[in-house]
Formats: structure tokens, C-alpha cells, sequence
């Protein structure tokens, strides 16, 4: 019997929320601890009202910022607020309910000095509703949901198309798996999850790509422990198949972790020599995981790709993945809290580490070899602009970035590489650039 007390939902969510507005941890870090923390029936929940309000803060800050004098400077009280105004906004929860719940909520944080801040604001929000509405509307953060440096710079970047980003940005991601086509077909999958009653469709670009018409935990995707299939999105499975290794050649997969790619390239050529390597060990963690639920091998590297001299066997690779640290502003819509994490001063810290990484990297690549520089970026400060500065400076580097793949197109050429976008049904927002050493 478990006597270990019990957090409220709403609590645990704000805790969660007020790391997020310091910039402290992320979703993917806080919410396990969380989750613990609440009962398992609420565990739902709290994952809802975490992501959700992250998903929608900049619009839900903007409302607070109208029925505040001033930001309180309790930071709880302040995710408190938010995440009763996303209860209001976006939930079915019945307005009384939620505004009651989140009071009782600052009670359990002992933060009852606050409680008439926190209902007043609430009860406001919801007798002005339309008023609101009316009043900011004609904001850009308040209808793209995007904070206002990260909407001007995808609106610079993309123009009329960045209303078709910000849009897929605010969706629920589909769950897309990948097929091991060391154990069976597409095809074959595709007919296993129809007799589990998980309907899916292929995926257009990816030849082992699969959507499932509703995401489900991967207990129960037959053949999952097994390794017959990973969840992985179709626009990071296309990694493997640009850079498209060779049996015999020796592969780097730099910045490897979680380890996705880091599989998808073993599952298509089984006879590389595979070095995976990642600067953090409980990352690398990962993808050992990874690789044992696969039945693959490959040599882990715990280091700094920038400090090859600690690490590098001084035996050049024939071909090289290079994963750059970014943004990852392709990937909000599963990663929410970016909107709450990022800001405009980091953009130019990332392109120089890009840089850092790339011109490293280079060295380690054989003559006639393929360096493939991705990210889950949709700017080009951190894709394009980084990799021709790199051809320019680069004498031996030419873009072989493929037009074509699959037979279908894929993406958005550009000055060098291509772009992919978030889309609602699809792949997230990636980038890629396939450069040759001459």
C-alpha cells in the first residue's frame, strides 16, 4: 500500500509551469516527477494542463497582462492565473469548476494570500470574455499563439505561409511510426495493426512511415518491445534515408541521442560500423536503450563533438550525420514549452555553435565522403544561412542536397538544403543540407 501523499492536479501543473516561465527544465524533464506526484487517475490530466497551457501562454499571457495592474511576483501565482485562463479558454471543464479548482489549487501551494488575486482575475476573464477578445484580436501573438519575437521571425522567414505554421504548430502531433524493414513490410504492418483494431495509413514520403489514425501507448504496437517498429516522425526518418550508408563504410551519428536515426540507419545498412556519439551520458542512456530493443550494436561516444582530439580515433568517416542543437522551432507542437523556453538572443548563440559543429565535423569526413547537416529548425538564421556561409568558406564542400526522394517531392528548396513544415496530418518542421567532400 502506497501512503506517500498526493499532490493536487492542478498543484503539481503549476509547480511544473513556474520552471517553465524561469526557464527552468522543460516538459520532458519536469512532468515525470510530476506525474508521480498526483494520483495515477489525474496523471491525464496534469499532462493536459501542462502542455496545453504552454501551447497557448503567449495568448493567455496577453489576457492576464489586460486584468492585472501588474504581474504578481509570486511566479505559482503567475502560473496559476495562466493555467485557470487555459482552463477557461480551451477546456470543457465547466468555468465554475475551474476557476474553483485552481483557487483551491493556490490554498494547497499555502499561497492563500493570493486567492482573491487568483479569482478576481478569473472571475473577470470570464464576464469580459468577448470584450477581450474584441480588444486583442488584432494582436499577432494573440492569434498566432506565438510569442512576438518567434512570430515576427517565421512571418520575416516565410511570409503568407506562416499562418499554415502557426496553425499546425497549435495541433496535437499524429503518433508516426516507423517499420524495421529487417522484419517485415510496410504492407505487413500495416495489416498487423489493422487486426489490433489501430487503424493507420502510410506515410507519403517515408517508405516506412505509418500514421495512426489515434495515438495509443506503444505497449500496445505489436512487435514494439521487439523492435519491429519505433515511433518516430516521418520528417526525422528521412535522416537515414538521405544520407543512405553503405555496407562496410564507417558512420558517424553526431549529437545522437535519443538514438532515433541513430537506429533508422543500422535498421537500413546492418553492416556499418556506426560511432554514436553525444556530449550528455544520460542521453546516451537512451540510446543504448534503444539500440537493445532493436537487437543492434553500435559504439557509443560520450564526448564534446566540438573537442575531437578527445575522442576521435584520427580514422576519417565515410559518412557523417550531423543533428545540430537548435531551436527546435519545427518541433513545438510536441514541444510546447519552446514558446516559453526560447528567446530571440538565443538564435545567434545556436547559428555560431552550428557553425562550430559543422567546420569540426568536415575535418573528421573522408575525401569524396557526405556530411548531412539537420536540425528541427524552421529558420533559416539556424538551416540555410548557416550551411552557405559554410559552402562559401568551404572550397571542398558542394550542396548535393537531393530534389527528389521517393519519387515524390519533399520539402522547399533553398539557397542551400531543403525545408520541411510543421503540418497538421504530417511530418514536423525539419531541415536538411546534403553537402559532398570533393
Amino acid at each position: 500500500m502506497n501512503d506517500k501523499p498526493r499532490t493536487d492536479v492542478r498543484a503539481a501543473a503549476a509547480r511544473v509551469l513556474a520552471e517553465l516561465l524561469q526557464s527552468r527544465g522543460s516538459l520532458a524533464r519536469l512532468l515525470p516527477a510530476a506525474d508521480q506526484s498526483v494520483p495515477e487517475r489525474d496523471r491525464g490530466l496534469l499532462r493536459e494542463l501542462c502542455y496545453g497551457t504552454a501551447r497557448t501562454a503567449p495568448r493567455l499571457q496577453l489576457i492576464a497582462d489586460k486584468l492585472l495592474r501588474k504581474p504578481p511576483a509570486d511566479i505559482e501565482v503567475r502560473a496559476l492565473i495562466l493555467l485557470g485562463l487555459y482552463q477557461l479558454e480551451f477546456t470543457r471543464i465547466p468555468d465554475h469548476a475551474a476557476i474553483s479548482a485552481t483557487v483551491n489549487a493556490a490554498r494547497s501551494l499555502g499561497l492563500d494570500r493570493a486567492t482573491g488575486v487568483i479569482n478576481g482575475v478569473l472571475r473577470n476573464a470570464l464576464r469580459n470574455r468577448e470584450t477581450l477578445q474584441r480588444k486583442l484580436s488584432g494582436n499577432p501573438q494573440f492569434s498566432s499563439m506565438h510569442p512576438a519575437w518567434l512570430q515576427q521571425a517565421i512571418k520575416g522567414a516565410w511570409g503568407t505561409g506562416a499562418a499554415d505554421i502557426f496553425r499546425a504548430n497549435n495541433t496535437n502531433p499524429p503518433m508516426t511510426l516507423r517499420v524495421n524493414a529487417r522484419h517485415h513490410s510496410r504492407d505487413d504492418y500495416l495489416s498487423e495493426l489493422q487486426a489490433a483494431a489501430l487503424p493507420a495509413t502510410p506515410c507519403p514520403i517515408s517508405p516506412a512511415g505509418i500514421t495512426l489514425q489515434t495515438p495509443c501507448a506503444v505497449e500496445s504496437l505489436p512487435g514494439f518491445t521487439e523492435g519491429r517498429v519505433s515511433v518516430q516522425d516521418e520528417s526525422a526518418q528521412l535522416a537515414a534515408l538521405i544520407l543512405a550508408p553503405q555496407e562496410g563504410e564507417r558512420v558517424l551519428d553526431a549529437c545522437a541521442a535519443p538514438g532515433g536515426k541513430t537506429c533508422h540507419l543500422l535498421e537500413q545498412a546492418p553492416g556499418i560500423h556506426l560511432s554514436a556519439l553525444d556530449i550528455d551520458e544520460d542521453r546516451l542512456d537512451r540510446i543504448s536503450d534503444n539500440l537493445a530493443r532493436g537487437g543492434l550494436e553500435a559504439e557509443l561516444i560520450c564526448a564534446d563533438a566540438i573537442a575531437v582530439d578527445a575522442w576521435w580515433d584520427g580514422e576519417p568517416f565515410d559518412r557523417i550525420l550531423l543533428d545540430a542543437p537548435c531551436s527546435a522551432t519545427g518541433v513545438i507542437r510536441r514541444n510546447p514549452d519552446i514558446k516559453l523556453l526560447r528567446r530571440a538572443e538565443d538564435i545567434p548563440a545556436l547559428a555560431d555553435l552550428q557553425s562550430q559543429l559543422l567546420r569540426t565535423q568536415w575535418q573528421l569526413l573522408k575525401p569524396g565522403g557526405t556530411l548531412l547537416y539537420a536540425t528541427c529548425s524552421i529558420l533559416p538564421a539556424e538551416n540555410s544561412e548557416v550551411v552557405a556561409r559554410f559552402i562559401a568558406d568551404t572550397p571542398d564542400a558542394r550542396d548535393n542536397t537531393p530534389e527528389l526522394l521517393f519519387d515524390r517531392e519533399w520539402g522547399l528548396d533553398q539557397p542551400a538544403g531543403r525545408q520541411l513544415f510543421p503540418a497538421a496530418d504530417g511530418g514536423d518542421g525539419f531541415y536538411y543540407a546534403l553537402l559532398q567532400k570533393s
